[in-house]
């Protein structure tokens, strides 16, 4: 979501049918592109784990886009969007079953519904993605469960913090009127970070890939490692559909980035370009460290640093310039690459990195913000390295890491309640079996060689051309 500043500076123009219509077809256009990135994150994370746990994890994306829109319609859009009593921490039900929602309700140019539709689709990715965390090894019914709870009370209070920018002013001639700090809006009426803090997260480095990858930790921590962690090779069993994810995650995250500009306007091409950008610099940043450290340029490198790049730019993509946008993706393709060999040090068992992509990756773009920031591309901000000081870093952090904190500890305490009651993990011969037939009553593939194969437990490590688990 672009800033405030900036959705001010929209807020200026009268609602005229010719714009709004514009506005909206793009951001229904972007809201199918979003959409279809959580397919694309199925494919990525179903090739990357072993053949006997594919179907578990596309049916884990699947499943997130149908709870998640129905709570969203329930009460997920209200807690996140209605306005707040001034806390910032979280919306009220005004706008339960969307209720007080119409289709000729007009907000800065923008059809109502179609803000809906676009929120809802990150809504959705952002659970998908905290299942590459506990792949092989977590009950499909604890996962329904947990959604259900995780995006109550983690994903719609942090999407208000961030998103949520309040109820708009009106002039003497109802038109919405622009009025200085954070313009267009009542203040207390919205997020804390937003409103409040004027932390810059143009289109969810915080409360989309922190969130989720804070989350995954949590998670992953609870459950344990899997049978032959750190023993076994755990080998991706298809990387050409790992490629495949790729590219539709990669397609759709034009309409992540460009389509929060709200509009079909300059700032929606620059964020699109800096998105290019700063992917393409990821993933040649990453397999240059493959490369010096393995000695080797894989195709799971190319698409995970790919993939990081396209975390990190997330929140930057609306603040810096297109030179900016590559030094952001070649820092994040960098550090991420790195980050993926913690778990091994550490001895925790993130399956498919999360955390080392989304968790890092996030922290990495959202932190960068302070550093790369330009006037020249948001209006009102420069960063250290353009000439301003150090709040704008301090802002940064400061969201970064309250999210991320939320996002653990709360996740922690959902993860332990239901291991305590239902039951978290398979049973040990579900795990070894396949959790594909134990859960689920289906395989991936008919020929025994490929429905027993072995994968990679990590989307992100590469000592060979399939990275693997030591």
């Amino acid at each position: 979501m672009s800033s405030p500043h900036l959705i001010g500076y929209l807020a200026e123009t009268t609602p005229d049918d010719a714009l709004t219509n514009a506005n909206t077809a793009w951001i229904l256009a972007s809201s199918a592109m979003v959409l279809l990135m959580t397919p694309g994150l199925a494919f990525f994370y179903g090739g990357m784990t072993r053949a006997k746990s594919t179907l578990n994890m596309i049916m884990m994306s699947f499943s997130s886009i149908g709870i998640v829109s129905v709570l969203w319609v329930i009460y997920g859009y209200s807690l996140a969007f209605n306005t707040d009593k001034k806390s910032g921490l979280i919306g009220g039900l005004g706008y339960r079953f969307l209720h007080n929602e119409t289709q000729k309700s007009i907000t800065l140019n923008l059809y109502d519904y179609a803000f809906v539709a676009f929120q809802l689709m990150f809504a959705i990715i952002t659970l998908a993605l905290i299942s590459g965390a506990v792949a092989d090894r977590m009950k499909f019914s604890a996962w329904v469960v947990f959604s259900v709870i995780w995006i109550s009370v983690i994903y719609f209070p942090v999407a208000h913090w961030v998103f949520a920018f309040g109820a708009p002013l009106t002039g003497a001639k109802g038109e919405v009127a622009a009025n200085g700090a954070a313009s267009g809006f009542v203040q207390g009426t919205g997020g804390w970070i937003v409103q409040k803090l004027g932390a810059l997260d143009f289109a969810g480095g915080t409360a989309v890939h922190i969130n989720a990858g804070a989350a995954g930790l949590a998670l992953c921590l609870v459950l344990g490692v899997r049978k032959g962690f750190k023993k076994e090779a755990m080998r991706p069993h298809n990387l050409p559909l790992v490629m495949i994810g790729t590219g539709l995650l990669w397609f759709g995250w034009f309409g992540f980035n460009a389509g929060s500009a709200l509009s079909s306007g300059g700032l929606a091409g620059i964020a699109f370009v800096n998105t290019q950008v700063a992917t393409a610099a990821a993933l040649c940043g990453w397999l240059v460290v493959e490369r010096l450290r393995d000695g080797h340029f894989t195709t799971l490198g190319a698409a995970s640093g790919a993939v990081a790049g396209l975390v990190a730019i997330t929140p930057a993509c609306g603040s810096v310039s297109p030179s900016g946008a590559v030094a952001v993706g070649a820092i994040a393709g960098a550090v991420c690459a790195l980050a993926i060999g913690i778990k091994n040090v550490l001895g925790f068992d993130d399956a498919l990195d999360v955390v080392g992509v989304h968790l890092v990756g996030g922290l990495a773009g959202t932190l960068l913000i302070g550093l790369f920031a330009t006037k020249a591309t948001n209006g009102f901000v420069d960063g250290l390295f353009y000439g301003g000081d150090a709040s704008q870093l301090g802002k940064q952090a400061v969201a970064a890491f309250a999210v991320l904190g939320y996002s653990f500890f709360g996740t922690l305490i959902i993860a332990l309640a239901i291991k305590y009651t239902i039951g978290l993990r398979v049973s040990e011969e579900a795990e070894i079996t396949g959790i594909d037939q134990a859960e689920h009553a289906e395989t991936a593939y008919e020929w025994g060689s490929v429905s027993t194969g072995a994968t990679h437990g990590s989307s992100i490590s590469s000592p060979a051309p399939q990275r693997v688990v030591t």
